[in-house]
């Protein structure tokens, strides 16, 4: 490890692997540094996403692809089913991957790109001069190390801590996050779609998942808003989910973990530093989804670093272009489904089963997530009234 760089990555998940790898192929001399000793590990995901999104970053690898899937259903919390086509389906539907090796296939691209790669190594402050950030304090392999470089990205995940020493809040209400467990289940029948359950009772706030992994194995989650849950919640009721569905099945592994559901975070920028991925809560707020915004927004920022660099202007000034990019995009997007997020977190059961049969026989592929919101706004209109302005 060299003592100064262009760019600093804090965080190899899919958002710093893709700055790395863009600013790599720009020229740039990048380090991307991870604190855990195995990228790709824990994993804390349901590991689906959309396969047209992805190949725009990355080249499919069965090594990484753990089931392919042809849509994904919706249940009610009386059973009744709404069933959508998979390129209708949204950005967490198509490929059911293997975490542990995709984000070990996006560090790898990286490092084919020209990046430098180093793990066990975590940010502990950043160094500036006046109030320009030039590069990081860090423990590498139980050694204190100072690292200069023009630019720092932090994508080190919730309530980034990297941000947070920029002077940037990444702090999160219980409101604003979804708290979650996952079990991976075996010796169960999964078919190929993504099934997503609501009701209060099952998850508060939230929903759970089951997503297919073949072989008899799936990824079977909840998500519990944070405001609504307590110690334990979400273990719990997953469990109680498990006995119900899959009474034969065998717990083989579990995760912990938690995403934003927030909507756009205040600030993702200052002199010579940047946010992506979920440090700057670019993943949906509806469906905690962030895998394909991170990778996107990873793209937007090496773009930008790239650029500021070459033009000797690393300024928040200069940097807002970054800003201005996936706020037009990505963060259009969130706060659309944050709308949606927001009304669905007041309705009683009773009401979404009301919803779901008052659609139920009019959705067919050709729908997705904001064409059923149309068709239960049209449906439900007194109800809805806050969705009038997304169905435009």
């Amino acid at each position: 490890m060299k003592d100064k760089y262009d760019v600093i990555v804090v965080g190899a998940g899919p958002a710093g692997s893709s700055v790395a790898t863009t600013a790599s192929k720009a020229g740039l001399d990048v380090l991307l540094i991870e604190k855990r000793q195995e990228i790709g590990d824990p994993v804390r995901c349901a590991e689906g996403v959309d396969k047209e999104g992805i190949k725009r970053h990355i080249k499919p690898d069965p090594r990484w692809i753990a089931a392919e899937v042809k849509g994904s259903r919706i249940f009610a919390p009386d059973g009744t089913k709404l069933q959508i086509s998979e390129k209708m389906s949204g950005a967490e539907v198509g490929y059911v991957l293997e975490r542990k090796i995709f984000d070990r296939a996006l560090a790898e691209q990286a490092v084919s790109s020209g990046a430098e790669v180093i793990v066990k190594t975590s940010a502990t402050g950043l160094i500036r001069k006046n109030k320009q950030i030039t590069g990081i304090h860090a423990r590498s392999i139980g050694e204190s190390v100072d690292i200069k470089a023009k630019i720092v990205v932090g994508a080190d995940g919730v309530e980034s801590k990297v941000g947070r020493f920029a002077g940037i809040n990444t702090t999160l209400a219980p409101k604003d996050i979804e708290t979650c467990a996952q079990f991976l289940v075996s010796g169960i029948e999964a078919d190929e779609y993504c099934q997503f359950y609501l009701g209060n009772n099952i998850a508060p706030g939230g929903y759970a998942w089951v997503f297919p992994k073949g072989k008899g194995i799936a990824n079977v989650g909840i998500g519990v808003l944070g405001s609504l849950s307590n110690n334990g919640m979400p273990v719990k009721l997953l469990s109680n989910f498990v006995k119900h569905h899959f009474p034969t099945g065998k717990i083989i592994e579990m995760v912990l973990g938690a995403v934003p559901a927030s909507g756009p975070i205040e600030k993702t920028i200052a002199d010579g530093f940047m946010l992506v991925g979920d440090s700057a809560r670019q993943s949906d707020p509806l469906t905690g989804g962030g895998i394909l915004n991170a990778l996107d927004a990873g793209v937007m920022a090496g773009t930008v670093a790239a650029s500021c660099i070459e033009k000797d202007d690393v300024s928040e000034k200069a940097l807002m272009e970054y800003e201005r990019q996936w706020r037009e995009t990505i963060g259009k997007k969130i706060s659309k489904t944050l709308v949606v997020k927001e009304k669905l977190i007041t309705f009683t059961d009773k009401q979404f089963n009301i919803f779901a049969h008052s659609i139920e026989g009019k959705c067919d592929n050709t729908m997705g997530v904001f064409d059923i919101v149309r068709a239960l706004f049209r449906a439900n209109p007194k109800l809805l009234w806050e969705f009038r302005n997304l169905i435009k």
